[in-house]
């Protein structure tokens, strides 16, 4: 059952990624991303890397995704997503894609099958566990998490005032 965690993880990081990239709408793609990096966040935490983990969530999760999804609101396409894709050279540019992305794979796997996996101590316990790191987040350092949780609220609430005014404007 140990052993199936990982897996079942990595499937869902996998799913979760190729639904993002098979979307359209690339505001649904910039949300699809959120449940991946969380999946990546659970294989940390899995792993033991705990701090890791809480930095995954923080950063890609809360901070990442709101650039993301605010640089994706800014920019106005304008169908050029679906211009592209008609073009022949999508399909070449797919392919090529496709090549580096499977010569990527080649490497990984070929490096991951020919380690030798020395087994993880857990007894051991981490220099700075997730509690000491709450309680200087919630200590000396709540000013700076307050910052930041402000600034990306606003940058979200930029964005959905963008994405609304083009709406109106759109007649959508």
């Amino acid at each position: 059952m140990d052993a199936l965690v990982p897996i079942l993880l990595g499937l869902f990081v996998l799913a979760a990624g190729a639904t993002a990239l098979a979307l359209r709408n690339p505001v649904h793609t910039a949300l699809c991303l959120v449940p991946t990096w969380v999946g990546l966040a659970a294989i940390y935490s899995w792993a033991g890397a705990e701090f890791v983990a809480f930095a995954q969530v923080l950063v890609y999760v809360g901070a990442v995704s709101i650039v993301v999804l605010f640089a994706v609101l800014l920019t106005r396409l304008d169908g050029a997503v679906e211009r592209e894709r008609a073009s022949p050279r999508w399909r070449r540019r797919a392919l090529i894609g496709v090549l580096v992305a499977a010569g990527v794979g080649g490497v990984l796997a070929y490096s991951i099958l020919n380690t030798e996996l020395t087994p993880v101590n857990r007894a051991m316990p981490p220099e700075t566990g997730v509690r000491e790191l709450g309680e200087r987040l919630v200590g000396t350092d709540v000013v700076a998490l307050l910052a930041v949780g402000v600034l990306l609220t606003v940058a979200l609430l930029g964005g959905v005032v963008v994405a609304a005014r083009e709406g109106r404007e759109d007649g959508a």
